[in-house]
């Protein structure tokens, strides 16, 4: 290791503390063992390691097989979206969010959308508030899904992994019939989206929501009250309420702390308060209420899918501006005026008057909020973004010392990060 990565730790002998006087471990030697007078050990876990879930490296200094310390390791994407959105225009940004959580790609377009509109005080048509709630329950659906089958298998579960990814295939394959990507969609505009839902989306949709419930049922009765599952998952990586609130976490890992926010009840966007639908809670704050609170997410997102779909009316789906949206090819193709307009968007943008915008969703992992700053051009001056799990993952060393590193590795997946978002 080179001396400008070595990374140093206070190094203890295992049972006593800096001052002299004996601990103990949540796991580990009880109080009266013999001093071994054995060095603490350091483990690299990651940068390239499945249990990660990315690019994320963790050094852990472990006391025989119980953590001690553990320090998470940022940087290693070196996306930098955030200086980059400061030389594109705002539609030019949203390819940009597609790659932060890549495994729910709509869900971070309608973010930035909506701040955007926010800072132009564009009014959206019904029909494309009703769309954008079907892309992110879609992404929702599809990111809990992906953290449940890929969870099981950190944890020792194979099978549900493969009954999860089979479900998440067919709704990809409704996803790419509307956007024509599985991970970059790119699907909404300022103003309005980049397409409307293709023919024969909506009897998909409705034999997906109709289906799907069986496979959840499976994977209920064949994890939740397995004896190996729960000896996993229950008493470990626990946060109070009070800790979760005080770490800032949101999403499934601030409800399973028992803390009832949601942005979608507590700062409705979308006409998200016309929907019917409940918010679940964890009582313990460990890695089991995290796996019970994001599976009923999971029953809550198809219930919403389900009433998105019963008031979908035909409208447009853009705002009638010209100065905002792309006129159709065919009038750009045959009338004067709408050419000039298709140049302007494609050469120099949308403009937005001087001034700031704030916008947050609840994400598939969290609280996911943009912030723009215009000075009256066509590009952000400034553009920040509230990545949830950045935020989350500055819990894991609270939650893993003094469990086993194979309880570390459970108590990192209940997290549910995805490094395209934590890397700045």
């Amino acid at each position: 290791m080179s001396e400008k990565s070595t990374v140093e730790f206070e190094l203890r002998t295992p049972g006593i503390d800096g001052q002299g006087n004996p601990t103990s471990h949540a796991v580990g030697l009880a109080d009266d063992a013999p001093d071994l007078h054995s060095d603490h050990m350091l483990v690299n876990i990651g940068p390239q390691h499945p249990a990660t879930h990315g690019v994320l490296r963790l050094v852990a200094e472990l006391d025989g097989e119980v953590v001690v310390k553990l320090i998470p390791h940022l940087g290693y994407l070196h996306s930098g979206f955030e200086k980059l959105g400061e030389y594109r225009f705002y539609n030019q940004l949203i390819p940009l969010t597609d790659r932060m959580d890549y495994l729910a790609p709509m869900a971070n377009n309608v973010g930035l959308a909506l701040t955007a509109e926010k800072l132009m005080g564009i009014e959206i048509t019904e029909r494309c508030k009703v769309l954008r709630v079907i892309a992110c329950e879609m992404s929702r659906i599809i990111a809990h899904l992906v953290w449940l089958g890929t969870t099981s298998i950190d944890i020792g579960a194979f099978t549900p992994f493969l009954w999860l990814f089979q479900e998440r295939e067919k709704m990809y394959n409704l996803q790419e019939a509307w956007t024509g990507a599985r991970l970059t969609t790119s699907v909404t505009r300022v103003g309005g989206m980049m397409a409307d839902i293709p023919e024969g989306f909506e009897a998909g949709m409705r034999k997906f929501l109709l289906e799907f419930p069986k496979t959840l049922d499976e994977v209920d009765k064949i994890l939740s009250g397995n004896g190996i599952w729960c000896g996993r998952t229950q008493g470990i990586g626990i946060m109070s309420a009070e800790e979760a609130v005080d770490y800032s976490l949101s999403g499934a890992m601030l409800r399973a702390s028992g803390v009832p926010y949601d942005v979608r009840k507590d700062r409705p966007y979308l006409d998200y308060e016309s929907y019917d639908f409940d918010i679940p809670l964890g009582e313990h704050g460990d890695v089991f209420d995290r796996y019970l609170v994001r599976f009923e997410e999971i029953r809550q997102s198809a219930r919403i899918l389900e009433q998105a779909l019963d008031r979908l009316e035909d409208g447009p789906i853009n705002v009638d501006d010209p100065r905002v949206i792309l006129p159709p090819k065919s009038a750009a193709m045959s009338e004067m005026e709408a050419m000039i307009f298709h140049f302007k968007h494609v050469m120099e943008g949308v403009e937005a008057p001087v001034g700031e915008a704030f916008c947050s969703i609840e994400g598939a992992k969290g609280e996911l909020g943009y912030y723009l700053v215009s000075d009256g051009s066509a590009k952000p001056v400034r553009w920040r973004v509230r990545p949830p799990a950045f935020i989350n993952l500055a819990a894991l060393p609270k939650m893993s010392e003094g469990h086993l590193l194979s309880d570390m590795i459970a108590i990192n997946a209940s997290i549910d990060i995805v490094m395209g978002e934590v890397d700045r």
